[in-house]
């Protein structure tokens, strides 16, 4: 087994902490379950949420206790491939081996996304830390309109145009197909494909029957790319889309889990997708996220990553990860103001980026 102190240098470069080694005696780790409340009903073609469960741990040396590292165990439930009876358990396990545990051993992705985060945030000098105008950030981020009727997603559209986003993403599959496509049309009459970017994302609600027609019929609107057309786990399905469709492919859900190096490689020679979009928590952390990116980035593939519904915790994390990458395009979070009780902090969007406010404090009160 590895100690903790060498996962926490592997993982201090989104941090930008490298020069900075917190010197511990002994740890203690704890997690506290929390419920985070949707401002309206978010619809997806999987399912309506109206909350969604999630889990904090903090992480201290028993020597200065005021000294926290935080983290968010993101677990999605009805998508996370560790969503299974025995989660809590192994999560209070990991809490409890916390000085002799190896994260890359742990098999789930949420929970090495958390403690991924709660060690890099105690080695960097934890949220209390003072911040200073050298931490501020921004990173450019798509405009996200849920699925709603046709009316109610006219209305979005048109609230993310208002705001100043020309990079739109759609969630389709969910309602009925020839209104998707009104809404489609009705964008584009106003907006043309070199002023305004439009994304789809159909989380697997086509089928390999009908992927292909509904697909063709979508390219009419000029689309910069659609997320997992079909439901994950069907490679040949997969593969021949991405061969045949005039709009570029993103696979998502189909990198769902902790998957072997090898495994990695096979899924993109074989698919051949466009881009591939990464969601840290659900395809085994950070560092799992990276391997995705090497791997993409050796067949020529495009990415970017987006936030898998974390709260301000977690959302944090995957930004601060994300600048120390080379990107262009918009990512994807934008996700921090759907929640009514969402952890206060100093994220906020303007122009159409998520950017921090360095002086202002995060409030962890409401968690421990």
């Amino acid at each position: 087994m590895h100690s903790w102190k060498n996962v926490i240098l592997t993982l201090t470069s989104f941090q930008n902490s490298l020069d900075y080694v917190y010197p511990i005696s002994m740890l203690k780790a704890e997690f506290f379950p929390y419920t985070l409340h949707f401002s309206f009903t978010a619809i997806t073609s999987r399912a309506q949420m109206h909350t969604k469960d999630t889990y904090f741990i903090k992480v201290y040396d028993t020597d200065s206790p005021n000294k926290i590292g935080v983290g968010e165990v993101a677990l999605f439930k009805g998508l996370s491939i560790d969503d299974t009876p025995d989660f809590e358990p192994l999560l209070q396990q990991c809490c409890k081996e916390i000085n002799e545990i190896d994260i890359s051993e742990i098999n789930s992705s949420a929970i090495r996304f958390g403690f991924e985060t709660a060690f890099s945030d105690l080695n960097s000098g934890g949220f209390l830390r003072p911040f200073t105008k050298t931490d501020e950030w921004a990173i450019p981020i798509n405009g996200l309109v849920w699925m709603g009727d046709k009316s109610i997603m006219l209305s979005r559209v048109s609230q993310k145009l208002d705001e100043g986003y020309r990079c739109l993403k759609l969630k389709i599959g969910g309602i009925n197909f020839e209104d998707e496509i009104d809404i489609l049309k009705t964008i584009r009459t106003k907006f043309s494909d070199d002023v305004l970017e439009i994304r789809l994302d159909a989380n697997g609600g086509f089928s390999p029957d009908n992927a292909m027609q509904r697909i063709n019929q979508l390219s009419r609107f000029n689309i910069h790319s659609l997320e997992q057309p079909v439901k994950p786990g069907q490679i040949s399905a997969m593969a021949d889309i991405c061969k045949k469709s005039p709009i570029p492919i993103a696979l998502d859900e189909e990198l769902i889990g902790i998957t072997p190096d090898i495994q990695k490689a096979h899924i993109l020679s074989e698919v051949k997708p466009h881009y591939i979009i990464l969601k840290p928590s659900l395809c085994g952390g950070f560092a799992e996220a990276d391997k995705w990116i090497t791997c993409a980035e050796h067949h020529n593939i495009g990415w970017w990553a987006t936030s898998a519904l974390e709260s301000n915790i977690g959302l944090n994390a995957i930004a601060r990860w994300l600048l120390s990458k080379s990107f262009t395009m918009p990512q994807g979070l934008g996700t921090g103001q759907l929640y009514t009780n969402n952890i206060p902090s100093n994220l906020y969007i303007k122009d159409c980026h998520l950017a921090n406010d360095p002086l202002k404090t995060w409030n962890l009160s409401q968690i421990f």
